[in-house]
């Protein structure tokens, strides 16, 4: 309640009306009492004044009912609802010329800085539309594009100065084509162009006016300097020099310019030490593309009145009138008109307001999940489920309109569900239907950077996995090749104990009689034999338990070697997502907020583009 105020206050003067009316009604029915006409004036005074106190308490219902009235129109609000704002379809261009006889010093401290404060004056002045900056030398550069909000165009005008400026010299032919194209792009047929100078070459002067013939726009031009001149002090404190090692004199060439603006239909003024110079710029009316307005993407406020619930508790009190005793029978009516849950709140709500309007009170509030429920329009509906973190649904709100704003949220939408080469597509396409969109290009740039750091890890983590695979396989490979050597040695050491078995029993089949003699003592050689063979049958035995035991181990040992590559290959995973992290933020903190070098590297890359393209008219001189 502490914006609380009344949209009307001049109505509140009526309750000192009200008051004297009933003062001279209550006055009026004592000398209309019939005790008047019977009794004595003073004794009627008397008597009759007595009767009448009873009746004054009458006068109240009626004097609750005016104030309320008069409260109702006096407009009580306290809360402000948002509305669209329009504006004329008007497009203006600022064009600052930032050749280094700007540092001339003619007027105090120098051309470039009086310019400066000039352009804010003439940005304060234009109060429709929409206006873009283009600075030029021996080239010219969009430094904003076309914008209603002229306080960003304020903040980058510090940052102009000719070191700026890719390329020395002065033309603003160029700088004029530029201006052509920016308000084409943004739709204006007709605009006005202002040119803030020191003066032109003569070879400009055809070009110039052949521009102004084949284009609509008119051009007003302020002459910055004295037709005297003075040196042009450079920023090291020295004057600038021309290849004969002469100072440099530039003078403001009036002429030529007033020239040029009464070619273009536009004003032409000097520079002065008050507003008179733009308020002639200014003083021709707006040139505007059609006597139309457009709604504008800034909203206003506007004070939702109170006063109609006020008149909600006047209607029962008038019933009073009508018939004794409704106002008992209006009461309960009344009381049905309260909201008891929440169904009968949406209706009663939608009395008063639109479901916009009340979903604009709920995102105020941050309840974004109600506000979805409200919105009809998608976009909005859209940005209240995306603060929700109902990033699915948002993007099929978003998906319901097909401008590079819509579009543009789609991108942010997919980009939170990872959604990485539909998001780059998104941007892509938003940024077709507006090239100047910022925001766009930096986040498509940001993904594409972040979907090849994603492509190179899930290389390498692929190439280490294979390689884990191929370790593994070698060491399977090499425990198969132990084992099945393992298993030929006992089947040999068998097969050689059967035949020598069999050898044995054979054996006394073939022996010779007259041997049979000695049986004993080759039955005692037999025997150590058969002892022998036990005995070496018995450390083959051994051998090969203990070759098993040395595999098993083998095996063990492979295992235990797998799972330490398992863990050093999820280290090496999370050393590198770590390094990925290092690499985002090292890539976050190189981002300059140095409007300077920002518009610096801008116009180095730009004038590298087109170098080779443009004919570059009135760059021999460096000043």
């Amino acid at each position: 309640m502490a914006d609380f105020h009344f949209i009307r206050p001049l109505w509140l003067i009526a309750i000192i009306i009200l008051v004297l009316m009933l003062w001279l009604l209550k006055k009026l029915r004592v000398k209309q009492s019939g005790w008047q006409q019977l009794l004595p004036p003073h004794l009627a005074k008397v008597l009759v004044q007595g009767n009448t106190k009873a009746k004054s308490t009458s006068l109240a219902l009626p004097f609750l009912i005016g104030l309320l009235a008069i409260l109702a129109m006096a407009g009580p609000s306290w809360q402000k609802l948002p509305q669209p704002v329009y504006q004329v379809a008007q497009g203006s261009v600022l064009i600052m010329d930032m050749s280094y006889s700007m540092y001339a010093t003619d007027v105090a401290p120098n051309r470039l800085t009086r310019a400066r404060y000039k352009a804010i004056d003439l940005l304060d002045s234009i109060k429709d539309g929409e206006v873009g900056l283009i600075a030029y030398a021996g080239d010219a550069f969009s430094i904003s594009p076309l914008t209603d909000d002229s306080n960003n165009i304020k903040l980058l005008l510090p940052s102009l100065s000719p070191e700026l400026m890719p390329a020395l010299g002065s033309n603003p032919l160029a700088a004029l084509a530029l201006a052509d194209e920016m308000l084409v792009n943004a739709g204006h047929n007709t605009g006005d162009i202002y040119w803030f100078t020191d003066g032109i070459d003569t070879i400009d002067i055809q070009d110039i006016n052949q521009w102004s013939r084949e284009h609509p726009y008119r051009l007003n031009i302020l002459g910055v300097g004295t037709k005297t001149g003075a040196p042009i002090k450079l920023s090291n404190g020295e004057l600038m020099k021309d290849d004969n090692g002469a100072i440099i004199v530039p003078k403001l060439t009036e002429q030529y310019l007033k020239g040029l603006a009464k070619r273009g239909n536009g004003n032409y003024t000097t520079l002065t030490h008050n507003n008179k110079d733009i308020e002639r710029l200014t003083s021709q009316p707006l040139v505007t593309d059609t006597e139309k307005t457009r709604e504008s993407d800034n909203t206003g406020d506007q004070w939702q009145e109170f006063g109609p619930y006020l008149l909600l508790l006047v209607l029962p009190m008038l019933l009073v009138y009508f018939r004794r005793g409704a106002l008992m029978v209006t009461l309960p009516f009344a009381l049905m008109l309260i909201p008891q849950n929440k169904a009968q709140a949406n209706v009663w709500q939608d009395l008063w307001k639109t479901k916009d309007q009340q979903g604009q009170a709920h995102f105020n509030k941050e309840q974004y999940q109600q506000a979805a429920e409200q919105f009809n329009d998608p976009l909005w509906q859209g940005s209240a489920l995306y603060k929700a973190g109902e990033f699915e649904q948002a993007l099929t709100a978003f998906q319901k309109e097909s401008t590079a704003d819509a579009l543009f949220n789609q991108g942010n939408a997919l980009a939170k569900l990872q959604r990485i080469d539909e998001a780059i597509e998104a941007y892509s396409q938003a940024l077709q239907r507006d090239p100047n969109l910022v925001d766009a290009q930096e986040n498509k740039a940001i993904l594409e950077q972040l979907k090849q750091q994603q492509e190179n890890q899930e290389q390498q983590s692929g190439d280490d996995q294979q390689q884990q695979e191929q370790q593994n396989e070698n060491q399977e490979q090499s425990g198969e090749n132990q084992e099945s050597q393992s298993q030929d040695q006992q089947g040999q050491n068998g097969e050689n104990k059967n035949s020598e078995q069999q050898q044995d029993q054979q054996n006394p089949e073939q022996q010779d009689p007259s041997q049979q003699g000695d049986s004993s003592q080759e039955d005692s050689d037999q025997q150590q034999e058969q002892n022998e063979q036990q005995q070496a049958e018995s450390d083959k035995q051994d051998e090969t338990e203990q070759q098993q035991a040395k595999d098993a181990q083998q095996a063990e040992n492979a295992e235990e070697s797998t799972d330490e590559q398992s863990a050093q290959a999820q280290a090496l995973a999370e050393q590198l997502a770590k390094e990925t992290e290092q690499k985002h933020q090292q890539l976050l903190n190189k981002v300059t907020d140095d409007p300077y070098m920002l518009l610096r590297n801008k116009m180095q890359l730009e004038y590298q583009k087109r170098r080779q393209d443009r004919r570059n008219v009135g760059v021999k001189k460096k000043w």
